[in-house]
């Protein structure tokens, strides 16, 4: 007897989304599936104690080992997936279900001269049109009783519509109007039998022509004054969006399919299959993997492929290669990936990205599946204790530091052809993030592309502002050898040392403020050239009781300062790991920062540059004349005649476009666009 708790998931794993779970035993056999509006609250409910339990319910949680589940769009998904595998695992504590026997069908006996709609177990007979199944009838009738607002076909059954017919007065539902009451002739055979045809062609997911035949319907009956046929109209609308919710777990009978979902970062990628036979979700797998090296989706389906098929292509739980691969996107080498998988398989097999319908339906659920995975794998990896303090004394043991890192400052180069240079500080501590504490650089001393020159200064505009904040805090410490730099997130110079306080500059937690805590360990994005440059800027400020590395993207070498080797971490080190996660952080900030200021630039106009012209008298002057070519080719007179244009400013005007001339028009250094016309 297994303890719950023993494999209770993190509240932080369970996604707050519909799905479906399956508890399994040490063994791995499946004992239990179950469905969910929200995974989260249906899961805890499970892990409490025990006396609180039904006592089967309590049985299962003790004979289960694991738990999983699958996220899936809509509680129709949960519902149909849910008998899925209840079909195709059998579970032992799914009483309820291998009761029944048989699943429900929504069934249309288009075999009648009335047809009739209705709820049906069984095996099928020739003449009915079967939707479905469904996990429990009342969700068929529910659906029935939306659609008969619209397509109000007959539902009674024969003793009834017999004794209608006799006393020539139809049930309650032909009184409301949810049937046309074929029982009294309101309706001809033929009427009927199109109105079943309709229902049934709604049912199996032609639906946009009919919605906007009835939208186009409301349309003109609100503009003929007809509300109250309007009205109905738009309930019917409602009625039908609220029925569409189709199934896209399963598919048609007919259809054998592999779906092949991928969600990726810089780092990791994950990969969810979903094995599709006669129609039926038969099977789900997945992995996540590390990406050794840089590699688009494309090349990550095709090493998920060659897994998938290279080994295992006559799996019989999966039934080998099927006739259609659904992917994201197609590989490079597509073509022979085809034929690899033909003879595979011992006939062809399409391998292509699905575009619509029901595929593209079930795609997206994959796809969210596949984001899912790699959310908790990441979860686990970051969030965990244990994972986080190896990774630590791993990055300590490999820089041959005398303790663990607790603080990790990583800093970042980032301009756009040598303009708007910007630089970021991200702050990680005990292996997580603290972004209150990051900080990011304006690069103003020179402009270029010298990113070592960039990580000098801004190495050194921290470190200089870390040993002022001591020194305020009441630390004792040498003369700064420069004046206070401004720039720092507008935290900037100027100020005049303040007297020794020793609780000035803390926060509520009494940490110290802004730059005043120092780092264990800096990590520039960069190669040997930029970490002498760090340590250069430290040296110069006699900073030396804290060290120096870089990472540079390529290979992802660790450079120390004065070493002519990198150092080497193995692919599955956390402490790399963690190394990556802080630099790429680093490079996100610093990225999202220079942005920022390259659509700031691209704003900027000639009139800019004007003296004492604001925004409103801008948009005045370029609505009256169209543009700045126009502009400057008119006299003082005529932009005098703009409201809120003096003469002198009108002067002001002329003078600062004639200066930069007709030939030279304004340019967006970041981009190369004219933005003077």
């Amino acid at each position: 007897m297994a303890d719950p708790s023993s494999y209770r998931p993190k509240p932080g794993e369970i996604p707050d989304e519909p799905g479906v779970y399956r508890f399994r035993d040490q063994h791995g056999r499946v004992v239990y599936v179950g469905k969910a509006k929200s995974l989260r609250q249906r899961l805890s409910s499970y892990f409490q104690d025990l006396t609180h339990l039904h006592p089967r319910t309590a049985t299962m949680v003790t004979t289960a080992a694991s738990v999983e589940w699958t996220v899936v769009a809509t509680e129709v998904e949960a519902l149909q997936l849910e008998y899925t595998w209840i079909k195709e695992y059998d579970p032992r504590f799914n009483v309820k279900y291998r009761d029944d026997k048989s699943y429900p069908y929504l069934a249309v006996t288009m075999n009648e001269e009335f047809p009739r709609a209705q709820v049906m177990r069984g095996t099928k007979r020739k003449g009915v049109r079967y939707f479905g199944p469904y996990g429990h009838a009342w969700a068929i009738r529910e659906t029935v009783d939306l659609l008969l607002r619209v397509f109000p076909v007959r539902t009674c059954s024969a003793g009834v519509f017999k004794r209608a017919h006799q006393i020539g007065r139809p049930c309650l539902l032909g009184y409301i109007d949810k049937c046309s009451a074929p029982c009294v002739g309101r309706v001809t055979p033929e009427e009927h039998r199109e109105l079943a045809e309709e229902f049934c062609d709604f049912m199996a997911g032609r639906t946009g022509a009919y919605l906007r035949r009835l939208e186009s319907g409301m349309h003109e009956a609100s503009e003929a004054m007809e509300y109250e046929r309007a009205g109905r109209l738009r309930d019917d609308i409602e009625a039908l969006r609220r029925a569409m919710e189709k199934n896209a777990v399963v598919l048609a009978d007919a259809t054998d399919a592999d779906l092949i979902a991928v969600a990726e970062d810089e780092l990791e990628a994950a990969v969810q299959i979903f094995h599709v036979r006669g129609g039926r979700v038969r099977g789900q797998r997945g992995w996540v993997t590390d990406k050794v090296e840089h590699v688009a989706t494309p090349q990550l389906v095709e090493h998920a492929l060659q897994q998938l098929y290279g080994d295992e292509w006559g799996d019989g739980a999966t039934g080998g290669v099927p006739r259609e691969v659904l992917v994201p996107a197609l590989p490079e080498a597509a073509d022979a990936l085809t034929d690899w998988l033909g003879e595979r398989r011992g006939s062809r097999v399409s391998l292509r990205v699905p575009q619509r319908g029901d595929k593209k339906d079930l795609m997206a659920t994959v796809q969210r599946n596949a984001q899912q995975a790699l959310a908790l794998h990441k979860t686990k990896r970051a969030s965990d204790l244990t994972t986080r303090s190896r990774a630590l004394e791993e990055i300590a043991e490999a820089l041959e530091l005398d303790s663990a890192p607790l603080r990790i400052e990583c800093f970042d180069i980032s301009h756009l052809q040598g303009e708007d240079v910007v630089a970021s500080m991200v702050v990680f501590e005990d292996g997580l993030a603290r972004k209150s504490e990051y900080r990011r650089f304006q690069i103003k001393s020179f402009a270029g592309q010298d990113d070592v020159r960039s990580m000098h200064e801004v190495i050194s505009r921290r470190f200089r502002r870390y040993l002022r904040e001591k020194e305020k805090s009441g630390g004792w410490v040498e003369e700064s050898p420069e004046g206070p730099e401004p720039g720092e997130n507008g935290q900037g110079g100027g100020e005049e040392p303040a007297a020794p306080r020793p609780d000035a500059h803390r926060d509520e937690d009494g940490r110290p403020k802004r730059f005043a805590y120092p780092p264990q360990l800096v990590v520039v994005d960069g190669g040997a050239p930029q970490v002498a440059a760090a340590r250069r800027a430290m040296d110069e400020l006699g900073i030396d009781d804290v060290a120096v590395c870089g990472l540079a993207k390529r290979l992802e070498e660790v450079w120390l300062p004065g070493d002519s080797d990198p150092v080497i971490l193995p692919r599955s080190s956390e402490g790399l790991y963690l190394l990556q996660r802080v630099r790429d952080e680093a490079h996100r900030f610093a990225l999202r920062y220079q942005r920022g200021k390259r659509a700031q630039s691209m704003k900027k106009g000639p009139l800019d540059a004007v003296p004492g012209l604001g925004e409103t008298r801008k948009k005045a002057l370029l609505k009256h004349f169209g543009s700045v070519k126009r502009l400057r080719a008119a006299s003082v007179e005529e932009i005098c005649e703009v409201p809120g244009i003096g003469r002198k400013t009108a002067e002001t005007v002329l003078a600062a476009l004639t200066e930069r001339g007709p030939a030279a028009p304004a340019v967006n250094t970041a981009t190369g666009e004219i933005i003077d016309d």
